[in-house]
């Protein structure tokens, strides 16, 4: 049995079938057990089914079951519910009319039976998910409070503590784990952006735009159902569920943008604030922050990131016990109407002390693995793991956070558009290294734009890199490994892949390690 786990019992008594026995399926199965639930569980691969079996779960032919008996079915968030196809699983769960869920709405039940007033931040969006998680996290346990993340990231939900007035959840969620969540209805819920991915998993894959609007439909019912909304508006989707969340609970959403852009209604509050206390709101209110400084949150993108965990955090703190249900302008306006007694003076140096203090924890952020993770440096050179970058977007954002001198190795196995979205950036690049399977399309578009070597693994891609920006004249030239592809080809996931890298890394002679703070 795992230390810490949430006992599913919202479902005593139950026969509950549980596809797909990674580490949150085996959770899932070991918290309804515990919870006084009967599991059935499978998974398609012998493996899984062994390492399930060791941790004491229950192993039944799900293919061959009397499926009348169960009362759920609880599906892994990798398995297809409706596209490209459904999974077997799922129409014999359809058949017998029972629902499909997943581990999360397991937590969402748990929490409205048993403490409905738990704190519970919910993190989704295409890009930036695990960046923002980790940053909540870190904000809030950086003021003494009792964190939880999980989710997408790090742990399976299941195993953490149980909810609890004093206790907040800060869980990364994918379009993939929405879908499982019908009662998904966070305290704050974050809408970061949205753009194409995984369409082949949200709709035909004759109709694209039919897939979208899926998806977008999906990471929509995030912050549809929060008390309260953070959503980024640089972007036209999100932008449009921001007014839309809006106009039907007036009050509690807060819009943030890289670009310094501000929604009607932002800009309204923002100008009420400044009218009842004098100064403006501290720059974690403001559309803009100044990130200058801080090696962990690399690039433009990372304004995004960071404007929405500083918003979620300060809402989230602000929003349980006796603020629950207010708008963040009356909480803002209860604030300020405390600080009535003290000089204005005074009131400013608090606003600066809120400003000092935010950028102080930020400052501290560690960074995620694989993702703008500074490994090392030898000499001038720095080597950058941005293995998680697995899409075009993602690693967007990576090669705008160096104006040249990129060494970049990428490839692997290509998604839907490949890297001709990046061509803006390609006057940014020295030399393209390609591994995997996307080599061949890879180098079609960068032919006659980049110089480019064929290297086909990621061993043979890092020496030849290091190699020619070390005799590179620039400042600061970058080994940048962010591949705008899936890792199934060479490696089992991105991690595998960026742990790799910075192993490979790490053992050129005369690179020093990146000093953890």
């Amino acid at each position: 049995m795992i230390a810490a786990m949430i006992r599913a019992t919202t479902f005593a008594g139950k026969t509950v079938a549980v596809f797909g026995l990674g580490a949150s399926g085996r959770a899932t199965a070991l918290s309804l057990m515990a919870g006084g639930a009967t599991v059935a569980a499978w998974d398609d691969g012998q493996a899984s089914r062994d390492a399930a079996a060791q941790s004491g779960v229950p192993i039944v032919d799900l293919e061959a079951a009397d499926w009348s008996k169960f009362a759920a079915l609880v599906l892994a968030p990798g398995v297809p519910l409706t596209h490209p196809a459904p999974h077997w699983t799922a129409l014999k769960a359809r058949a017998a009319g029972i629902e499909i869920i997943g581990d999360i709405e397991i937590f969402c039940r748990e929490r409205a039976a048993h403490c409905p007033d738990a704190p519970f931040i919910a993190i989704t969006g295409t890009n930036g998910k695990s960046t923002t998680t980790a940053l909540i996290a870190h904000i809030l346990g950086s003021a003494g409070l009792d964190v939880q993340m999980g989710g997408n990231i790090g742990r399976a939900i299941l195993t953490l503590e149980q909810p609890a007035k004093d206790r907040f959840h800060v869980i990364e969620m994918s379009s993939f784990q929405i879908d499982l969540t019908p009662s998904l209805k966070p305290t704050v819920g974050v809408l970061l952006n949205i753009t194409p991915d995984h369409l082949d998993r949200h709709g035909p894959a004759d109709d694209p735009e039919q897939a979208m609007q899926n998806y977008a439909a999906i990471k929509e019912r995030l912050v549809k159902a929060a008390d309260h909304a953070v959503i980024g508006i640089d972007d036209e989707l999100s932008r449009k569920i921001a007014e839309q969340v809006n106009q039907r609970r007036p009050g509690c959403v807060d819009a943030f943008s890289a670009y310094g852009q501000m929604a009607p209604w932002q800009g309204y509050a923002s100008d009420v604030l400044k009218s009842i206390t004098g100064y403006a709101p501290p720059f974690f209110m403001r559309p803009k922050m100044n990130l200058d400084g801080y090696p962990t949150l690399r690039g433009d993108h990372n304004q995004q990131n960071a404007l929405a965990a500083s918003m979620s955090s300060f809402v989230a703190r602000y929003k349980v016990g006796p603020n629950a249900g207010l708008d963040s302008l009356t909480i803002w306006r209860k604030i300020v109407n405390s600080m009535r007694s003290f000089p204005g003076n005074e009131q400013e140096s608090l606003f600066e002390a809120a400003r000092t203090e935010m950028g102080r924890v930020l400052a501290t952020y560690p960074g995620l693995p694989h993702r703008m993770e500074e490994v090392g440096r030898a000499g001038r050179v720095l080597f950058i793991n941005d293995s998680k970058a697995t899409n075009a977007d993602s690693t967007e954002k990576a090669l705008a956070s160096w104006e040249r001198d990129i060494f970049w190795i990428l490839g692997g196995k290509s998604k839907e558009g490949g890297i001709a979205s990046l061509e803006i950036f390609f006057p940014r690049i020295a030399k393209a290294y390609l591994i995997g399977a996307a080599s061949d399309e890879f180098a079609a578009t960068l032919d006659g734009i980049v110089a480019t070597e064929r290297c086909v693994t990621l061993d043979v891609a890092v020496k030849k890199a290091a190699a020619d920006a070390a005799l590179s004249a620039g400042a600061e030239p970058v080994v940048l490994l962010s591949p705008a592809c899936a890792s199934y080809d060479q490696f089992k996931g991105f991690d595998q892949r960026g742990d790799a890298f910075r192993f490979m890394v790490l053992a050129l002679p005369g690179v020093a390690a990146k000093v953890q703070k």
